[in-house]
């Protein structure tokens, strides 16, 4: 085997977690791909064989990369909701399997939307894929005391965000099926039943007509946005969108929105909503057979 050949073999085995990374940093799976590609172009310039640790060195230089991509990112729009990974309801590809490892729900990689590039980076480096902050100091530029101060800002913004799901399963598909069944018979008391008074919907439309994207709070005002879709032909498809219980609805066989839910205390915290045409037609709907 050439030395060329040998090196991507090795490559393709660390690329699952590699995806996994930058997806995280990124949440945009098509910038997730194009940091992993990045790598290994940067790689195939190397000597084989000179590289102690090729898994630490390949998660070094996509985290590297991610960073740069989040740095010269103009500011999200404050409705973005980033790229949702979806499979069939009976559950995740192995592919997904893998990508979705550690927990990376719809709902955190919104708040992850709103750290700083650094806090992001840390956060993300330490607290879901356990490296050292002697490791990831060089990958920031600061001391390592200074990261674990980026990281730890960050892990304070993503709980004082992020509401803990709860942990079954099958009642969380009970309760978004309850909402399912309620949004397509336009039921508003039904609906209303399964909102956290609290709730919070994000939409993002993206160049949709103005006012298209939209952030609305409360239940009653939620049941109401909800019922409004009632009276269009939308069929609602059960699925896993980031590893939870959600919805893809399809409008004369054509992807319209992927519903993303937080269930917390057996109530509808937080939906999040991708409605942005460009970016729906990109996703992998196959499992769920668009």
């Amino acid at each position: 085997m050439d030395e060329h050949k040998w090196l991507a073999e090795r490559f393709e085995g660390h690329r699952p977690r590699l995806r996994a990374v930058a997806y995280r940093m990124l949440g945009s799976l098509s910038e997730a791909d194009d940091a992993v590609q990045e790598a290994w172009l940067r790689l195939s310039g190397t000597v084989p064989g000179e590289l102690d640790d090729l898994g630490a060195w390949l998660t070094t230089v996509v985290a590297r990369i991610s960073l740069n991509v989040l740095r010269s990112r103009k500011t999200r729009k404050e409705t973005y909701v980033p790229d949702p990974v979806v499979d069939a309801a009976g559950g995740p590809s192995p592919e997904h399997d893998v990508l979705l490892a550690n927990t990376v729900g719809l709902a955190l990689l919104v708040v992850l939307e709103t750290l700083a590039p650094a806090e992001r980076v840390a956060f993300v480096l330490h607290d879901i894929f356990g490296m050292s902050f002697d490791e990831i100091a060089p990958i920031v530029g600061r001391t390592p005391e200074a990261t674990r101060q980026l990281a730890s800002r960050g892990r304070r913004r993503v709980q004082e965000r992020h509401p803990t799901p709860d942990a079954d399963m099958e009642a969380q598909r009970t309760v978004v099926d309850a909402f399912r069944a309620a949004a397509e018979s336009g039921d508003l008391p039904a609906l209303i039943a399964v909102l956290d008074p609290q709730v919070v919907l994000r939409a993002d439309a993206g160049a949709l007509p103005a006012g298209a994207s939209l952030e609305v709070r409360g239940g009653e005002q939620v049941a109401r946005r909800a019922q409004s879709f009632s009276r269009l032909d939308l069929v609602r498809r059960p699925a896993l969108v980031n590893g939870a219980p959600g919805v893809v609805c399809m409008l004369d066989g054509k992807p319209f929105s992927v519903m993303a839910f937080t269930v917390r205390g057996g109530k509808i915290a937080e939906i999040d909503i991708l409605r942005d045409p460009a970016r729906l037609a990109r996703l992998d709907l196959t499992a769920l057979g668009a």
